[in-house]
């Protein structure tokens, strides 16, 4: 009963973290090292879904993936399949990659950059090599903090993919039809192998922390 949702949730989750990883990393680049009309603006979409319930993040995909949503897709149904899990995922997990690469990203000495460029480095080639090596920490803990908030995602995936067995329901969802139905024996498995991935996940994240902060100070 459990392991089927858990491989779900972690096919979901991980898939998220793929597409939250690649536009995640090019939205912190891009606010990290750009100044433009509007960025404000842009600062406030992006970090939305932090503030906003699941509920009300799962409504707005509902609107835009449905028939008649500017991103349908014709012939292809993505409402209430693993698809839209992963879509639901990523949204709420965007964010989270976002601040933690930014602001690893801006703490990059930009001379070091420049003194790349100098050498006739081109932009991508000083991104690849020197921004994203100098800043790799941060954008880790991006990833991985992505990836936990993924796994755990409930309220959006319950809107846009359902709550499917076999289909569409992730290990969050089983829960609560275990804890519905009143099987607390299986909900507190269930409850417990949630949360020993989940603390699995943070401590590797504080581990990182404080192996670069050791490292910083060593060479201070």
């Amino acid at each position: 009963m459990i392991w089927e949702p858990l491989l779900l949730s972690l096919r979901v989750a991980l898939l998220a973290t793929v597409l939250v990883g690649v536009v995640g990393l090019a939205l912190a680049l891009w606010l990290a090292r750009s100044d433009f009309a509007g960025k404000s603006l842009v600062e406030t979409l992006v970090s939305l879904p932090l503030l906003l319930p699941p509920s009300v993040v799962g409504y707005y995909l509902l609107v835009l993936l449905g028939r008649n949503g500017p991103f349908s897709v014709a012939s292809v149904e993505i409402l209430f399949t693993w698809v839209a899990a992963v879509i639901a995922s990523a949204v709420v997990a965007l964010p989270l990659m976002v601040q933690a690469s930014r602001a690893a990203i801006a703490a990059v000495d930009p001379t070091l950059e420049s003194a790349a460029g100098t050498l006739g480095s081109p932009p991508w080639k000083v991104i690849m090599d020197v921004t994203i090596p100098l800043s790799r920490r941060g954008i880790l803990a991006g990833i991985v903090l992505a990836f936990a908030r993924s796994l755990g995602e409930f309220g959006a995936t319950l809107m846009v993919a359902g709550n499917i067995p076999g289909r569409t329901q992730t290990l969050p969802l089983a829960i609560y039809d275990l804890v519905q139905s009143n099987r607390m024996v299986q909900a507190n498995g269930a409850v417990l192998l949630m949360t020993v991935v989940a603390f699995g996940l943070l401590f590797g994240v504080n581990r990182l922390e404080q192996r670069a902060r050791a490292r910083e100070k060593r060479y201070a």
